[in-house]
């Protein structure tokens, strides 16, 4: 009676607990009604051990049961220890949240997308190609996670060309002012200390010195990663194109290191 009662206590909280953490997952808490079985199974095996040690008539049978409970326990945690371990990664994803459904992230140096879906077991990403990587809650929890999208979706844009030495600076960042200015994704992001001080809304520095040339660096404000994505293209092709018209030339190093990642 008293095993009975405790498996109904028992019962009710995990079954709390599982329906409280797969609205926060978003997944079908009926997935989970095992885990509900498996403590009364765990529950009423262990009051059958008790039972039968406390006879002494069955006591050398419930050394055995008990003995066979031990291997078995060890064989299953071994088998199940790397789901295990991410489903507890998915509940620290959702305790802690370095990401949401929707957000754009970047996973460690190699996947870029947006969030999808988030399990007990894994991590759905969509791509840029649209394709779906599917990453397991434990790889997640030990990459770096650059999150664009979870507090403000504004993104600082870096428009990097070298310039050769002998170029006219002050004519080529004029032009790359000029032509973010004129893009239709620019915004200006500049707070109102920003303007009293005079700071330009599209601020372009001369970064270093190069071999054969110098490296300027335009910092453009767009709304979100996607248009920062177009914004970007676009002003390397339309920058390009007035630095030929103005006869403004490149340096020859962006070139070799085009050539060597290719």
């Amino acid at each position: 009676m008293v095993t009975f009662l405790i498996s109904l206590v028992l019962r009710f909280l995990v079954g709390r607990f599982f329906k409280a953490a797969a609205r926060k997952l978003k997944v079908d808490p009926t997935r989970y009604n095992f885990f509900k079985n498996a403590v009364d199974f765990i529950l009423f095996f262990a009051a059958v051990v008790v039972i039968f040690r406390s006879i002494p008539s069955l006591h050398t049978y419930g050394t055995g049961l008990l003995t066979g409970a031990g291997v078995l326990a060890a064989i299953v945690g071994f088998a199940s220890q790397s789901a295990f371990t991410n489903i507890i990664s998915g509940f620290f994803l959702v305790i802690f949240k370095p990401f949401s459904v929707g957000d754009r992230v970047k996973i460690g140096q190699s996947y870029t997308g947006d969030v999808e879906d988030i399990t007990l077991r894994h991590t759905v990403i969509k791509d840029f190609e649209n394709r779906r990587v599917i990453m397991p809650n434990s790889v997640i929890s030990n990459e770096t996670i650059i999150n664009s999208t979870s507090i403000d979706e504004k993104i600082c844009v870096f428009i990097e060309l070298a310039v050769s030495v002998n170029a006219n600076l002050d004519k080529a960042m004029g032009i790359i002012q000029d032509e973010a200015l004129k893009h239709h994704y620019y915004i200006d992001n500049r707070s109102e200390t920003d303007i009293s001080r005079g700071e330009q809304s599209v601020m372009v520095r001369a970064l270093t010195f190069l071999n054969g040339g110098i490296l300027l660096r335009a910092y453009v404000w767009t709304r979100n990663p996607s248009d920062a994505f177009d914004l970007k293209c676009d002003l390397n092709k339309s920058i390009k194109e007035k630095f030929d018209k103005e006869g403004i030339q490149l340096a020859d190093f962006q070139y070799q290191v085009v050539t060597k990642m290719l």
